[in-house]
């Protein structure tokens, strides 16, 4: 293919998946409650696949994909595609339904008429250092693979039959290996490869029968640290590949940071093309393109497809043109960094926008009109008198020196900080006598994590207050109605450390995010988070400063309704950070300790008003950690230094909790430690509890929760298997230790599941709680004897 009308060739690596107006959402939510049919939620997805289709076509994009859409997940996808369904589920040989689709991930509620048990969903954790989830690919011994899946192909043919010859997109066999986990320690990475290459040879072969020319196999590991044996496996697995179907042309696409040493990988393999992210590259891309074989394709990902920020086209044709010294025009493509999957749909649904701001930003569909824009400018002589560039370069101008933006006395306190102010008065084994003084918890103390369910009577209330259809007052008596029976239902079950429930809240960054200067809300600017759960991340477009108090109303009434201890919420800085669109204009740590002092104003204010437990949770710590260990070092020495910020300014008797979720800890528990949160809570259940095996290595010196209970499925968990979790905590963990919680907020489950899991959960904490009085109670007595 050459450049047409000239212009350069552009492609994206996938397209919103939820729909303009999140119909994916409630198409999948209908159908799991049993409100609409099979037959309604495919035809909501091909309505979804062909406005993207449309879209791309619109914005003059050379190639557009297919198989980006998916029910769930993009890995559950390939999980399927290669019927690697683990055997706790039951199939038969015939093609994966979307039903055994939807119970891999989400579990059921109930066990069949045939099985006495529930079968345990697959894992869920997050996509590299991005928010959204993915189902962790599971592998057992003598693990057998086949097609099980004709998603791809059916894709391609309803993009062809529309009259789009598409490329398709599928996850990369090392990368999908990589991903996932073994079940059986004698599992051998060769054999896996020698049995899972012949399935990706008949794809090949399939998508060649159907006509396509490209087909893209994205491995992002290779921006990743990873072992000799997987960069080897590069070597062998893509010849081979190549070998299967020479006629079919393979885009090999990496992303979210730069290759090093695995460098050598993309410029020797036989591969028709290469995708590469710019905006997480960096200078590493004029290395590369010295060495790259000009007859091949060179796809840079020049506008950013993990940020809102509009693309400054000045830069962006500088890279481009010195790409061009080295490769000719009809081999470089254009395309975003990465999927557009990662932000909003449109800027059109946004109807309230400060135009200034707005000036300043692209969604998706922006970033489509971008690359159509760039592929022109990019061969044009005289590209400086064009208009849209000077329109451009206007926005990107103001936004550097506009008093939106920047505010002088946030950066003043933050450089008055003391080295003192980042630090607790006492150590922690002072702390905790003087809290259990205080707050006096059994052991095992029993509490969750924060929210309770947003029913749709919340949602509704919430709704008509925002568009002002009922008053203030009568929004907050009905917040208080709500608090007042949750609170009145944690004392019923027993519950030791209560929560307000959260039901003023939209979302735990949002809701802050509309607090602080500096933070934008946008109406609709909606992304996946895993299935069919969506966020709305809020814009950090300036400096950050709190302008009200955030939580003390709620917090402060919720406390005067009980005698037990009343945790104060609030989302941690980073969280804030990783969960948010962040300004691009400044490093991200001067941003998170911005963050970090207005939260820091908050808990001040909490204590102040009688609140004795602050939980400061930060669930992204981990995924905010750089892809590149000797990156990590200095993240944690900012993102440390940040949460200090936020916690270390109350007494030692009040009690600091932290809560972090769906990440892979283990390797990072010595850094967790340094928070030096009291108490910290953390997800085990659906890995497995593979964490409690890393607290037999470390000895973690403070409390710790370890979540028993997974709230992203609807199963509910029963008393025994807790039981036997705690249990199993005991282990590695000393008992006076170790607190008991579910593993994340319950705003997603209804009550109908809630109150039987937290009962259950409760019961287990006091048999448990007695079998180790009584343990202590006998001891004592066999010393004793003779």
């Amino acid at each position: 293919m050459t450049p047409t009308n000239n212009r350069l060739h552009t492609h994206i690596l996938g397209y919103p998946r939820i729909g303009s107006n999140r119909q994916l959402k409630f198409a999948l939510e209908a159908y799991w409650k049993g409100e609409s049919s099979l037959h309604d939620l495919i035809q909501t997805a091909k309505t979804i696949k062909q406005e993207g289709w449309e879209k791309q076509r619109k914005a003059q994009i050379s190639i557009v994909s297919s198989n980006d859409f998916s029910f769930y997940d993009h890995v559950l996808d390939a999980i399927c595609l290669i019927g690697a369904i683990p055997s706790r589920f039951k199939r038969g040989n015939g093609p994966i339904s979307l039903d055994l689709l939807f119970t891999m991930a989400r579990g059921m509620e109930k066990a069949s008429a045939e099985e006495n048990t529930i079968p345990q969903p697959m894992e869920m954790t997050k996509w590299f250092d991005t928010n959204y989830h993915y189902i962790v690919p599971e592998f057992e011994k003598d693990q057998h693979f086949s097609l099980g899946s004709s998603k791809p192909f059916e894709e391609f043919k309803e993009a062809k039959y529309l009259g789009y010859l598409s490329k398709p997109i599928l996850l990369g066999p090392i990368s999908l290996l990589f991903l996932g986990k073994k079940k059986d320690p004698s599992i051998k990475n060769a054999e896996l490869f020698e049995k899972i290459l012949p399935l990706y040879e008949e794809i090949l072969k399939e998508f060649y029968s159907l006509g396509a020319d490209w087909i893209e196999f994205d491995e992002p590991i290779l921006t990743l640290d990873i072992p000799t044996e997987w960069q080897k496996a590069f070597y062998d697995v893509y010849p081979r590949l190549k070998q299967k179907v020479p006629a079919l042309k393979i885009l090999l696409a990496t992303y979210f940071g730069p290759l090093k040493e695995n460098r050598e990988i993309v410029v020797s393999i036989p591969i028709d093309g290469f995708h590469y992210d710019w905006t997480r590259g960096g200078q590493e891309l004029y290395g590369l393109l010295q060495n790259w074989d000009k007859n091949k394709v060179f796809s840079l990902g020049i506008v950013d497809g993990r940020n809102i920020w509009k693309n400054d086209f000045s830069n962006s044709l500088k890279v481009i043109h010195s790409a061009l010294d080295y490769i000719p025009s009809e081999s470089l493509w254009l395309a975003p960094s990465c999927s557009l999957h990662f932000v909003p749909v449109s800027l059109q649904a946004e109807k309230k926008l400060n135009e200034e701001l707005r000036a300043c930003l692209a969604f998706a569909d922006e970033k489509l009109e971008e690359l159509n824009i760039l592929s022109s400018l990019a061969l044009m002589e005289n590209y400086q008198n064009d208009e849209q560039f000077k329109e451009n370069q206007k926005a990107i101008e103001k936004r550097k020196t506009s008093s939106l933006i920047h505010d002088p006395t946030v950066h003043e306190r933050l450089a008055a900080l003391k080295e003192t102010d980042l630090s607790r008065k006492s150590p922690y084994r002072v702390r905790k006598e003087l809290q259990q003084k205080k707050l006096r918890l059994p052991l095992f103390p029993t509490t969750t994590i924060g929210s309770f369910p947003q029913t749709a009577e919340i949602r509704r209330i919430r709704s008509r207050y925002r568009h002002g259809s009922i008053s203030q007052e009568a929004y907050e008596t009905f917040i208080e109605e709500e608090i007042k029976r949750v609170v009145e239902l944690q004392e019923e079950i027993g519950l030791d450390v209560l929560v307000h429930g959260e039901f003023e809240r939209t979302d735990m960054v949002e809701y802050f995010g509309e607090k602080l200067n500096g933070f934008l809300i946008t109406e609709n600017g909606w992304v996946q988070s895993y299935g069919s759960r969506c966020v709305k991340p809020p814009i950090i477009f300036g400096d950050v400063s709190r302008k009200e108090a955030m939580t003390i109303r709620w917090s402060k009434f919720a406390q005067s309704l009980t005698k037990k201890p009343m945790k104060g919420m609030l989302t941690g800085p980073i969280t804030m950070l990783q969960w948010s669109f962040v300004r691009d204009d400044q490093p991200r740590k001067i941003t998170a300790k911005q963050i970090a002092l207005a939260i820091r104003e908050e808990v001040k204010e909490l204590e102040k008003n009688g609140i004795g437990v602050i939980q400061i949770d930060e669930p992204a710590l981990r995924e905010a950690l750089p892809l590149r260990k000797i990156d990590w070092e200095d993240y944690f020495q900012w993102a440390i230094e940040s949460f200090r910020i936020a916690s270390c300014c109350v007494e030692d008797s009040t009690q600091i909790h932290t809560h972090m979720c769906y990440s892979e800890f283990g390797d990072i528990l010595q850094a967790i430690a340094k928070l030096d949160a009291d108490v910290i809570s953390l997800e085990a259940s659906r890995s497995g509890f593979e964490l409690i095996n890393s607290f037999a290595k470390f000895r973690y010196p403070n409390d710790i929760g370890l979540g028993v209970w997974d709230i992203h499925s609807p199963r509910i968990p029963t008393t025994e298997e807790m039981l036997a979790t705690l249990r199993k905590a005991l282990s590695v963990l000393p008992k006076e230790s170790l607190w008991v919680n579910p593993d994340c907020g319950l705003k997603t489950r209804s009550y109908q599941e809630v109150i039987p899991s937290l009962k259950n959960m409760v019961e287990a904490a006091r048999i448990l709680r007695n079998e180790v009085t009584k343990k202590a109670s006998v001891e004592p007595t066999i010393a004793e004897s003779p």
